[in-house]
This record gives structure tokens, C-alpha cells and sequence, in this order.
């Protein structure tokens, strides 16, 4: 006998994404317009929109991020034999992740707060 799912299985393990993602982009879209009419009406009434995006710690997260994992990655592919089991970057990327992460804490505690 031959493992072979059935028509049904294909067809949910085909829809399953498109409905996630289909799901998903409609609450972004929804989200984004409703921002969009919260700020015109605070600048309607004469309110100033407050910009919480800080582009400076972004950078430093994701600097730190992503050079955590490019070493992580390049220090991997340059010691590890061509035979090795690549299994253990699902360890070493997540780990090169958290340590950035708690770096980026340590870097942010000494900056003064706005």
C-alpha cells in the first residue's frame, strides 16, 4: 500500500494558507484605515498625533539582530564540515537572536528617556 493522502487533506493543507493569509492582510488593511481616520480627526480638532516610532532604537535592534545572526551563520558554514547536520542552526539562530535581544537591554538602559 502507498501513503497517499487523500483528496480532501490536499485541498485543506492547500486552503488552510490562503485563508490565513487572505485573513490576515484584510485585519491589517482594516487596522491601517482605522488609524488613518483616528489621526485625521485629531488633527480636525486641533490635536497633535504623537509619533511613537523611535528610528534610533530601531536601528539598534536591528542591527544587533541581524549581526548576531550573520555571525552566527558565517562562523557555522565556515567550521562546520560539508557533512555536519544543519539541524543545529535551529539552535544557534534563536540563541544569536536572544543574545542580541538582551544586548539591545543592556545598550538601551544607558541611554537617557526622552
Amino acid at each position: 500500500m502507498q501513503n497517499i493522502p487523500s483528496q480532501a487533506a490536499q485541498v485543506l493543507i492547500t486552503v488552510i494558507p490562503i485563508v490565513g493569509i487572505t485573513l490576515g492582510s484584510v485585519v491589517v488593511f482594516f487596522f491601517l484605515l482605522w488609524r488613518h481616520k483616528q489621526i485625521v480627526m485629531m488633527i480636525e480638532k486641533g490635536m497633535r498625533p504623537e509619533r511613537s516610532f523611535d528610528l534610533r532604537t530601531f536601528s539598534l535592534i536591528a542591527g544587533l539582530v541581524t549581526f548576531a545572526v550573520g555571525l552566527v551563520l558565517s562562523v557555522f558554514f565556515l567550521a562546520a564540515p560539508a557533512t555536519s547536520p544543519y539541524s543545529l542552526l535551529g539552535g544557534l539562530i534563536p540563541f544569536a537572536i536572544g543574545l542580541s535581544l538582551l544586548a539591545f537591554y543592556i545598550l538601551n538602559q544607558n541611554e537617557p528617556r526622552r
